[in-house]
């Protein structure tokens, strides 16, 4: 690590030798294997951007010049190489380091993702910024090939494309795609020679000397020359200067051409051609595995996982298949998530009614309405996190015309070491406010499976929201037995406090409800509420207490105290949920009990609030 140990910071990185940096990307990439084998998170994606990382810190000046990286999971070299080498141990931990880019972290993260597709509208915004203010620099997204499918790249190519004199260079990084015989020599001759002053100059110099029939024919050829090795043609309707397709693992031919690009106006598009888990073999074989994998050895590779408990993601893609081989009107929908959601079996066994629509969660929720106006049933898989993206659909197409479709809401509450950007803290806020909607919370995997099998027959709009990983254990059968439908029940009985349980939560407040003698109630339903079991509990108990691993605004407990106050009842209520706040990455467990949403902490939370007397009517300033 001779070289890497010398690099502090960008300015250090330029002042390398050219000679230099191909040893030093070796050194990079050594790093990241090791870094990411000892903490857990992304490597294929990584492992595929080292020398593209290398290449624009080498060529841009950055900070000043702007890099907006969309997605962000392909960022660990670029943390690297910006001052947060020795940092790389806290990767994703409490207190540590992101495994996504954020501003408040570094000056060189200019903007904070982690979902997908936002890079273009976030660098244009940037680039405008610097016209208007009259500054030089620039502004460069990059972005994968599957963020290009989402609507709103397309909508920010679309804005970006009118404006003539911006500093906008669009890099798509192209992982996916087959390698084709372009790349290579004579595309890297072309490539150069395309973002090249003298070919630019060419082309203005053409448009003012030569006749309009000359012109067009001139022009024709430009295309087709073009047009004969890479698919430019798209990109340039959108007034994109296109060049590529090139090696993003060859920097004598990625220097030179940023070099280029650099010296250029008016947006630009550069198409570079990656290997995710590039330089680790076993990651260039699966990438899938090796997309984010917890602590291994590098020189063993992953271990087949030992038997364990069964996650909620392995219980609702057996439902799904269960459920699709007793229905024919069954479609699986998932939005580029096909393994992190438990789909794979499920596309194996009903190709047919399996739809991958990329990155598109709009698209995905419309979609699902369109099949379900004909008779159909549609399953959208989809992250809580990632359903925020399609909530206008959810609305205005779905939940306003009454249709037919279920949503399995996977990584619902805290989700641990991906941090903020992909909790699903607000789905119960956000789906309980909607008309027609049945919003279902799970608290063991088979009740997972029942909830399912609740919203499937349900006909109209509902979700079930169910968290990451495994639950506590429950046995889970074959059926596809339903629920009453807004039914809870109490699960513990005690006298003095009762304590409403949603989802996860349950666990927690059994052992909580033991310690204090309390009244335990499984709601299952935040809308419909089991208000009739609300009132009674209201009734037979001094004081209630609900609780949600969610937020608390507009949440679960929300719903109840509107219960109680439309009933007239005046009741001593504690609600224990997720702070106003975004919470950090860290373990999960950890993350909840600084919360106060473990056992010990709803236990302290009443005590406190009501004592070891009787309860009585306070303040809640919790």
């Amino acid at each position: 690590m001779d070289l890497l140990n010398k690099i502090d910071s960008p300015a250090d990185l330029r002042a390398l030798q050219r000679t230099e940096l191909k040893p030093l990307a070796d050194e990079l990439r050594a790093f990241v294997l090791d870094s990411v084998s000892k903490t857990g998170g992304h490597l294929s994606s990584n492992l595929g951007t080292v020398e593209l990382t290398i290449a624009l810190h080498y060529v841009f000046n950055t900070p000043e010049d702007r890099i907006v990286w969309d997605v962000g999971h392909q960022t660990y070299p670029h943390k690297i190489l910006t001052g947060r080498r020795d940092r790389m141990g806290t990767l994703r931990q409490l207190n540590g380091i992101s495994g996504f880019p954020r501003r408040d972290e570094s000056t060189y993260d200019t903007f904070g993702t982690a979902h997908s597709s936002t890079s273009i509208s976030a660098a244009l915004g940037m680039a405008l910024a610097a016209k208007t203010k009259g500054e030089q620099r620039h502004a460069i997204a990059v972005i994968g090939d599957g963020a290009m499918t989402a609507g709103m790249v397309f909508e920010a190519m679309n804005n970006a494309g009118v404006y003539e004199d911006i500093n906008l260079l669009v890099i798509l990084n192209d992982n996916d795609m087959s390698i084709s015989p372009p790349v290579g020599a004579l595309n890297r001759y072309l490539a150069r020679l395309m973002s090249g002053k003298f070919y630019a100059a060419a082309k203005n110099v053409g448009k003012s000397v030569l006749p309009a029939p000359m012109l067009e024919l001139a022009r024709r050829f430009e295309e087709h020359a073009k047009g004969m090795i890479v698919p430019a043609t798209m990109f340039e309707e959108f007034g994109f200067n296109y060049v590529g397709p090139i090696d993003g693992h060859d920097l004598e031919s990625l220097i030179p051409t940023l070099q280029n690009l650099r010296n250029l106006k008016g947006p630009q598009f550069l198409h570079v051609v990656t290997k995710k888990g590039q330089g680790y073999k076993p990651a260039e074989a699966d990438p899938v595995l090796y997309h984010g994998p917890g602590k291994f050895n590098p020189a063993e590779g992953i271990k087949p996982a030992t038997a364990s408990k069964v996650t909620y993601t392995q219980v609702f893609g057996d439902w799904l298949c269960d459920q699709a081989a007793a229905d024919k009107r069954l479609i699986g929908i998932t939005p580029a998530m096909r393994e992190g959601s438990g789909m794979v079996q499920f596309e194996q066994r009903f190709p047919d009614r399996y739809y991958d629509v990329g990155i598109a969660e709009q698209h995905a929720v419309t979609f699902a309405a369109g099949l379900a106006c004909e008779g159909l049933k549609p399953v959208v898989a989809i992250y809580s996190t990632f359903l925020q993206r399609g909530y206008d659909q959810l609305i205005h197409d779905v939940a306003l015309q009454n249709l037919d479709v279920t949503f399995a809401l996977d990584r619902a509450g805290l989700v641990g070491a991906d941090g903020a950007t992909h909790a699903g803290n607000y789905d119960l806020a956000y789906l309980r406010c909607i008309p027609n909607m049945v919003v279902m919370a799970a608290s063991d995997e088979q009740e997972c499976r029942q909830m399912l099998s609740t919203a499937f027959q349900y006909n109209g709009p509902a979700a079930v929201r169910y968290p990451r990983g495994a639950g506590v254990g429950a046995a889970v059968d074959t059926s596809l037995d339903v629920l009453p439908l807004g039914k809870g029940a109490v699960v513990q009985t005690g006298k003095g406090i009762a304590i409403l349980a949603f989802g996860t939560m349950l666990a927690p407040s059994i052992a909580a409800g033991k310690e204090l003698g309390a009244t335990v109630a499984n709601m299952r339903f935040i809308k419909p509420l089991d208000i009739e079991l609300v009132k009674e509990l209201a009734h037979s108990h001094d004081a209630l207490v609900t609780v949600e691993e969610g937020c608390l605004m507009g949440g679960a407990g929300a719903a109840v105290a509107e219960a109680l106050a439309e009933a007239g009842i005046v009741k001593p209520l504690l609600n224990l949920g997720l702070p106003d706040k975004f919470i950090d990455h860290g373990d999960a467990a950890q993350l909840l009990a600084m919360c106060g949403l473990d056992a010990a902490g709803i236990a302290a939370s009443i005590s406190k609030r009501f004592g070891k007397g009787e309860p009585r009517l306070v303040v809640n300033n919790n």
